[in-house]
């Protein structure tokens, strides 16, 4: 595969990724319900189901603008950690949640996702969009190459 092609379709994964988690993230407010029913009983559940969509949210965006998006896939990976109580406790009390099958086993393999968005979220931090700013007073332009 050519460089070009890699970083094509690093980018449409990006945008996948980035769109699916603003989606995943207003359905917190849309239906927080759902989510506060999975928070493990520590946690202030419905606080911790919009902190949790503001987040997803942000990162989604985030991961769309070169600028920032090293941070935005940073903190998407500790709001990955953050959640996977959420998750665990999801399995072990078997949690019905409206348009999931309810299936323990199911509840168990979604563990394993939480892996695979992380690792996702550290691609993001390893082959980062270059940022390309101008200055204001004479229009030079440079590439911003601290991503290394």
């Amino acid at each position: 595969m050519t460089s070009n092609n890699f970083e094509r379709r690093r980018e449409i994964l990006r945008v996948i990724f980035s769109i699916s988690l603003i989606v995943v993230g207003i359905t917190h407010f849309l239906r927080p319900e759902q989510y506060a029913r999975i928070v493990p009983p520590v946690f202030p559940r419905f606080a911790s189901v919009y902190v949790g969509g503001v987040f997803e949210i942000l990162g989604g965006i985030g991961l769309l603008i070169p600028s920032v998006s090293v941070a935005a896939a940073w903190g998407l990976i500790a709001l990955f950690i953050a959640v996977f109580p959420a998750n665990i406790y999801m399995a072990l009390h078997n949690i019905k949640l409206d348009g999931i099958p309810q299936n323990q086993l199911l509840y168990w393999g979604r563990l394993p996702l939480q892996a695979l968005l992380i690792a996702w979220a550290w691609w993001d931090t390893k082959y980062p969009k270059q940022a390309v700013a101008r200055t204001v007073t004479g229009g030079t332009e440079f590439s911003i190459n601290s991503y290394k």
